[in-house]
C-alpha cells in the first residue's frame, strides 16, 4: 500500500521531533511531575472545562447561559474538526513510532495530529479571555499546563501541540467575531 503524502510529511517531521518529545518526556520520570501532569490531562479531557461552563449560568444569570451555550457549540465543532483531521492525516502517537517515549498515561483516541486537548483548551481559555478577561487570565496557567502535558506524558509531538492550539486559537477568534452580538453588553 503506498504511503499518503500526509504520513511522508509526518514521518519527516516526526524524526525531527522525536529527540525533543524524548528529552521532554524524561521528566515524567519524576513522581511529582508525573502526577501533576497526569491530573492535568484528565482535567483537560473535559471535566474542567465543564465545571466552567456549567458555573457561568450560576455566576452570570441569563448572560452566563449564553456564554456557556456559545462554549458548548464551539466545543462541539472544536471536537468534529479534529476528529475528522486526525482521521484523515493519520499521524501515529510518538511513544507508538518511538518506543523509547514512554506513554505516561492512556490515550483517548489512536491518532495524534492535532492535539484535541491543546484545540480545546486554547479555544475555550480565549473565548474566557474575550468575554471574561479576569476569569481567562486566571485560568491561562491551567492551560498552558494542558499544552505541555501532551508532550510531557508521551502522547504527541509539539507540532501537534502547536496545530492545535492554532486551530483553538482561530475558533475562539471566529467564534467571538460571529457571535459578538449574541453576547453584546455584558463582556
Amino acid at each position: 500500500m503506498a504511503q499518503s503524502r500526509a504520513s511522508r510529511v509526518f514521518s519527516r517531521i516526526d524524526r525531527f521531533e522525536h529527540r525533543w518529545c524524548e528529552q521532554i518526556n524524561h521528566s515524567a520520570g519524576f513522581p511529582l511531575v508525573r502526577d501533576y501532569f497526569r491530573l492535568i490531562s484528565w482535567l483537560g479531557n473535559g471535566w474542567f472545562w465543564y465545571a466552567i461552563i456549567l458555573l457561568l449560568p450560576v455566576t452570570y444569570g441569563w448572560w452566563g447561559w449564553k456564554l456557556a451555550a456559545l462554549m458548548t457549540a464551539t466545543g462541539i465543532a472544536c471536537t468534529l474538526l479534529y476528529k475528522v483531521l486526525k482521521t484523515f492525516l493519520v499521524r501515529e502517537r510518538p511513544f507508538i513510532s518511538f518506543p523509547v517515549i514512554q506513554c505516561v498515561t492512556p490515550p483517548l483516541d489512536r491518532y495524534s495530529f492535532p492535539s484535541g486537548h491543546s484545540l480545546h483548551a486554547v479555544c475555550f481559555n480565549g473565548l474566557l479571555i474575550s468575554y471574561l478577561p479576569l476569569l481567562g487570565a486566571a485560568v491561562l496557567p491551567f492551560t498552558i499546563s494542558v499544552l505541555a502535558s501532551r508532550v510531557i506524558l508521551g502522547l504527541h509531538y509539539p507540532s501537534d501541540v502547536l496545530a492545535g492550539g492554532l486551530i483553538g486559537a482561530g475558533f475562539a477568534v471566529l467564534t467571538t467575531v460571529m457571535a459578538s452580538g449574541f453576547l453584546q453588553g455584558l463582556s
